[in-house]
């Protein structure tokens, strides 16, 4: 059974069907339950449409905690195999979590980030919800998603901040120098009741 896609607060004008939704939650699922397993999941895309090269991130959740999140910022892939890659270094790869076990994967819940093409923006036009930031200075680069300051009730510089403070630099680094690029990002996740049991193979 396809778990069933739940909207984020102030979403992106929806580009993708509840269908594709329901197939790529279910397809990071997959990924991750294969990968414990020692295989690989498929990642033919199934249409033109989730073919196209697209940016991502999938953030997975554990009891309603953050779990891992891993994302390509530039599309280089297709979409299906992007989705698939996040989920896995998101559940393996995250320096800040140990790799996911099997017993955790039958309770994660999924939610994944479209990203659109990054776009130079002043401070006083990033919208809180709307957008997501992108600060480089020298090689430190930092990246948060629309959805972050929305979660931390966040208002424009507090978002601002933070977002250099995930470059590494001083949360005042975007009056100093830095570079603003923002995205936006449809983004959908499923019911945490209705996250995808595994089962290891027999």
């Amino acid at each position: 059974m396809f778990p069933q896609p739940e909207p984020a607060p102030a979403p992106a004008e929806q580009e993708y069907s509840a269908e594709e939704r329901r197939f790529l939650i279910k397809l990071a699922h997959d990924a991750i339950a294969a990968a414990l397993r020692g295989q690989e999941v498929d990642t033919t895309p199934p249409s033109d449409h989730l073919a196209e090269k697209r940016g991502a991130f999938t953030t997975l959740y554990l009891g309603g905690k953050l779990r891992g999140c891993v994302g390509y910022v530039f599309a280089v892939r297709s979409l299906v195999r992007t989705v698939a890659e996040t989920a896995l270094a998101a559940a393996f790869q995250d320096t800040r979590f140990l790799p996911v076990t099997e017993e955790e994967a039958r309770h994660l819940e999924i939610e994944i980030s479209v990203l659109s093409p990054l776009s130079p923006i002043v401070p006083e036009d990033v919208e809180v919800g709307k957008h997501g930031l992108v600060v480089t200075l020298g090689a430190r680069r930092g990246l948060l998603l629309p959805q972050v300051p929305l979660e931390y009730g966040w208002d424009r510089e507090v978002f601002l901040a933070e977002t250099c403070h995930k470059a590494g630099l001083p949360g005042d680094a975007w009056l100093h120098g830095a570079t603003l690029e923002a995205f936006t990002a449809e983004v959908f996740r499923e019911f945490p009741a209705l996250a995808i049991p595994h089962r290891t193979a027999s």
